[in-house]
Parts: C-alpha cells; structure tokens; sequence
C-alpha cells in the first residue's frame, strides 16, 4: 500500500468515526500518478477507499477491499469513452482565468445567468479576447465582489499563506472534515441490505448538480441503490450528464408550483436518503427547512455540501471546484511548481470528486448507524475543507510513471448512452461479494417521470 494513500485513507476514515480496524482490509495497489504540485492521486484513491471500506461494511462480506490507483486517477477525469461522437466542451467559451491589473481572476460563466451576471459587470462578450480586455481594467478584488454582488461566480487567485490568515481560511481549517451529527430521535429503517447486491432497494433522492454530489450518487447506484436526481425545469450540464447520470431516474421538478411541491414532497417521504448542494439557508427559502424535511421523511439519512465552507464570513457564497482552487491557493501553488505565467490548477477537478467519494462514505456511515440503533443523522461536508485537507498533505510525488489510459482500462460492456454507444472504464474499486455495476446507461436530465424506480411503469 502507498504511504500517501493510505494516509488519506486514514484521515477520511477517521473524520468518519469508521472503525479503525476496518482500514486493515484496504489494498491500494499501483504506483502511477497524476502531475500535480500535491498528492492528487493519493487523495483520489484514499477519498475511493474510504467510500469502498463504508460499502463493505454494509454489505458484511470479508476479504480485501481493493482500491486501483491508477484507475482511481483515470475516473477523477472521466469514467466514459463515446463510440463515434464527442462530449461538449465543458467550459463556457468566456469561462476561464484573465489577468487583471494586480493579479488573476477566475471567472465561471457555464450556467446562462452566471455569464449574464459577469457580461452586467464586464459588458457583453462574445469571445476570451474581448473578456481579457474588459478584464484587465479591473483591480481583481474589486471585480470579484462586483461579479458576486450581481449573483454571478468568481475568484481572485489567492497564494497559500494569504487564504491561511483569510477569515474564511481560518474558519474552514477549523471545521470538522466531515461534520456528522446524528439524529435526535430513533426510527426503524424500513431498508435494509440485501445479500446478492447491498443498496437494492435503497432510495436516494439527489438535489445535486455539478459535481461532487452527482458523483456520490454515481457510486450508490453502482451497487443498486435507487437513485432519483431532480432538476429545475431550465437547468442543464450537457457536459456531466453522459459522465455523470450513470444508473439514475433524472426527472424534473418545480419547486415553485403546487404540483411541483406536492410531487416533491411525497418523493421525499418516501426516501431513505437525501443528498443536495444547495447553500446555506436555500432550503429554507424553499418552504423545506430542516425541520420540514424531519416531519415529511422521520429518520431521513441526509448529506449535504457547500463550496466555501458552513462557518465564517463566506458560509453560503456560491463556488465550484476551479473557484475553491483559486481562492486557497492551489491554483497559485501551481503556477509556482510548473514556473508558469498563469494560474496551473489541478489537473482534475479532484475537490469536487474526493468530496463526492466522502459524501458516499458518510451516507453509507449514517446508514450503517440506522440500521445498528436506529439514529441515523445528518453530515456535511466542502469543497474548501477538502481543499486543506490535499494542501495539508504536502507535495504530490513527481518521480512516478504518469497516470495514462489503456484499453484493457475498459469494461468489455457497450453502454447505451441517449447520446450514443459508450464504453465504461472498469471500476477503481472492488468490494467482496459486492460487484460494481449500473442497470442504467447515462440519459439527459428531465428524461424521466419523478418516481422511483420500483413505481415506473417503463
């Protein structure tokens, strides 16, 4: 086993008050890595070991749990490889970083109304030239809070010592990795593990969107669990979707009609676990605050995630992954390692896939808790925390062979994608008696009704 890896491993599983016994059984193997100025690859399979270890304790079965670390590098970029068409490009054609007259920017535009926001600040653009001129007028602190002022997302590229005496710097270093509180009162789990396939049966209603939350559902449904994602009518991530809707029902809701709400809430009731990405408060605005949610669904397992933290001034300040990174320093960091001209952040967006892995580890703790006593609970978790915990962890290790794909890398499956045939990279974890698989291939957001899987009439 890799020292690095196995360090992560521990951490995490230990911020998941996991029993330490259990981390006798994780076998990483493999010795390549991702190029990065810190430990991405160790993160990448220790975040998926830990995840691995939680499922295997539901699942109750013995021997290894095997984590590969090459391919847990390769599924930190991209699970799929299409078969005569391409993916959307990810990136907004204006998103991306821009010098300003004191320093760099980020700037996330992929959503339509995060774009309009930045294009209210900067004028409209129509192409990375005209933005970087717009851009290089500005003091980077200053457009940053004038981008965020109008709703938009952006970030200042910050060095590591800066974010450390930040106030949001402090306030997520002293936040708990993953925050779990169990529940208050007990209540019988109406599931429970069955022995040829351990989440059968489990019902996961998924409120997240880009891309840790996605990610930790992924995982549930590769060993059953019934996994219902809802989105907004006019939300898309054309980009994600084949990589990320991989054994789900994806519906669509709106929360702001009668039968939007009436629809949600009885989904609601009727879910074991519920996993969502909205900020600080966001719920609550919605009619479903914490204590809406406890009387609709009694003994709800519940795992929720922020970008910047859920204490000091920033709690609730819209982010994503290439954000965070710029915020705390990584970006900076790597800039310095590679002796680049402009921000190197890193080479996957590993903040937002070790936080999903997390995410899955803690829902599968919590259920484990529920099925033992009966209590349950809730947990939360961010990208900026799991950003210290990589920056804590030091340097990445330059002297071994680079991650790189192969075709034996492939599961010998064609996935039926709604976009075109596929192929599935084999998966990065084995678990005893608990084969990782998916009933469904990747489909567009909105393709399904709400309803869970066992009440479809397909």
């Amino acid at each position: 086993m890799t020292a690095g890896a196995e360090a992560f491993a521990v951490r995490i599983w230990d911020a998941l008050g996991g029993p330490p016994r259990a981390l006798d059984r994780l076998d990483i193997i493999g010795t390549a890595a991702l190029p990065s100025a810190f430990a991405v690859t160790e993160l990448a399979a220790g975040s998926i070991g830990a995840a691995a270890l939680a499922l295997a304790e539901i699942a109750g079965g013995r021997g290894p749990v095997r984590v590969d670390r090459r391919l847990a590098g390769l599924w930190f970029a991209t699970s799929l490889r299409p078969e005569g068409w391409t993916v959307p490009a990810p990136w907004d054609p204006v998103a991306g970083d821009y010098a300003t007259r004191d320093g760099w920017i980020r700037l996330h535009t992929n959503a339509p109304h995060h774009r309009a926001a930045a294009e209210r600040v900067l004028g409209g653009q129509s192409d990375r030239a005209g933005m970087a001129q717009a851009v290089a007028g500005w003091a980077k602190t200053e457009l940053e809070a004038a981008i965020l002022a109008e709703g938009g997302c952006a970030a200042e590229m910050r060095g590591l010592a800066e974010w450390a005496v930040h106030p949001q710097g402090r306030a997520v270093a002293a936040e708990a990795l993953v925050a779990s509180e169990p529940a208050s009162d007990r209540t019988g789990s109406c599931w429970a593990p069955p022995p040829d396939r351990p989440l059968a049966g489990l019902r996961v209603l998924d409120l997240t969107r880009v891309l840790a939350g996605p990610v930790a559902t992924r995982f549930l449904a590769g060993f059953g669990a019934d996994v219902l994602r809802i989105d907004p009518p006019d939300w898309n991530e054309a980009a994600l979707e084949p990589e990320v809707t991989l054994g789900k029902t994806c519906a669509r809701l709106d929360l702001r009609q009668t039968s939007g709400r009436e629809t949600f809430e009885a989904l609601l009731a009727g879910a074991d676990v519920l996993v969502h990405g909205y900020r600080p408060g966001a719920l609550d605005g919605l009619g479903y605050g914490a204590a809406a949610r406890r009387a609709l669904a009694p003994g709800l397992v519940e795992v929720c995630l922020d970008a910047y933290g859920w204490t000091g001034p920033w709690a609730g300040r819209r982010g994503f992954d290439s954000l965070v990174q710029m915020s705390c320093g990584i970006a900076q960091a790597g800039q310095d390692w590679r002796k680049a001209e402009a921000p190197v952040p890193l080479p996957v967006q590993a903040l937002d896939h070790a936080t999903g892995y997390m995410m899955a580890a803690a829902i599968l703790r919590l259920l484990a808790r529920r099925l033992s006593d009966g209590t349950g609970g809730q947990a939360r978790l961010s990208l900026a925390r799991t950003a210290a915990l990589l920056v804590a962890a030091g340097p990445g290790a330059p002297d071994r062979p680079p991650v790189a794909g192969a075709v034996e890398d492939l599961a010998p499956e064609v996935e039926a994608t709604a976009w075109g045939p596929a192929r599935r990279l084999r998966p990065p974890a084995t678990v005893p008696g608990a084969a990782m698989s998916w009933a469904r291939a990747a489909r567009r957001l909105g393709d399904d009704a709400p309803a869970w899987a066992a009440d479809r009439m397909d």
